[in-house]
């Protein structure tokens, strides 16, 4: 933006010459006038920069916006009850992107660490990278997985797992005896059927390098790895924070985490609090996700 130009201003034109005055006692010396008995010329031309200073104040607060959103913390909503009952339908989470970013040369001073087990992760659907699903971490790099009767088992040993939930009550083959069950299932891709014949071995199926196995801990109700693989490294956002609002009467769209900025969803917000104020999950406010 240029600058504003400024014309000079002769405070006498017009009064004639005048003798210099002797202040009265107590007053100032200055001759400097008061914005009030300023020209109105002098005042109109001093107000761009007064615009120019709040644009830029403007302007750095949507780059410290879009810089916090882009690299340490993002939004989002759970549409589903796939990971119940640690998180609800209707939570709004803030999701934590630097916790498991590579850290090279920077992790000793950022508060980078290795991905574990039993992490809750949000990542981008290796299916459809424009959607994200949270997910727990079950399986790491080099590891055999399989299930039996709904018990994870974890190179030969079974998993201990509180988290978990099951909320159906007949038996799945797919679903419940992973891998070794019938591999005929309406939920699972061609894709994934196919690629995953290839890493069982003795009825366990083998993680490869650089990617993950995770489930829902509503395992009964999860369209988790066991339905479309694996999860790479590089899909991994990062892990929930904080539970900073949850609301009832949320909307069950799918499997995907959908993010608060996302068809206008941000701006939904402050209308489902004023139209379902009764729904509110006040005891889940601000509460620090696991």
């Amino acid at each position: 933006m240029a600058d504003a130009e400024f014309g000079e201003v002769n405070p006498n034109a017009g009064l004639g010459e005048t003798e210099p005055m002797e202040p009265e006692s107590g007053q100032s010396a200055s001759t400097e006038p008061s914005p009030e008995e300023k020209p109105p010329q002098a005042r109109k031309a001093a107000q761009p920069w007064h615009v120019l200073v709040h644009m830029q104040f403007a302007v750095l607060a949507l780059i410290i916006a879009l810089f916090i959103i882009t690299f340490i913390v993002q939004a989002f909503r759970i549409p589903s009850g796939s990971m119940e009952d640690t998180l609800l339908v209707g939570d709004y989470l803030l999701v934590d992107k630097t916790r498991f970013a590579p850290g090279e040369h920077w992790r000793f001073l950022l508060p980078y660490r290795n991905i574990r087990r039993g992490d809750v992760i949000v990542f981008r659907y290796p299916v459809d990278p424009q959607q994200h699903f949270v997910k727990r971490v079950i399986g790491l790099p080099g590891e055999r997985i399989r299930l039996w009767h709904s018990r994870v088992f974890i190179n030969g040993r079974a998993l201990m797992e509180p988290y978990v939930v099951f909320k159906e009550h007949f038996f799945d083959e797919y679903r419940d005896n992973f891998p070794r069950g019938n591999w005929v299932n309406e939920n699972v891709s061609v894709e994934w059927a196919t690629r995953m014949r290839s890493l069982v071995e003795d009825g366990e199926l083998i993680v490869p390098q650089g990617q993950y196995f995770v489930m829902g801990d509503n395992r009964d109700q999860s369209l988790d790895s066991r339905y479309w693989g694996f999860v790479p490294r590089e899909n991994i956002i990062g892990r929930p924070m904080v539970i900073y609002f949850s609301i009832a009467t949320a909307d069950e769209d799918d499997d995907a985490v959908a993010t608060s900025t996302a068809n206008g969803k941000l701006f939904t917000l402050p209308a489902r609090i004023s139209h379902a104020f009764g729904e509110v999950r006040w005891q889940r406010l601000l509460r620090l996700a696991p």
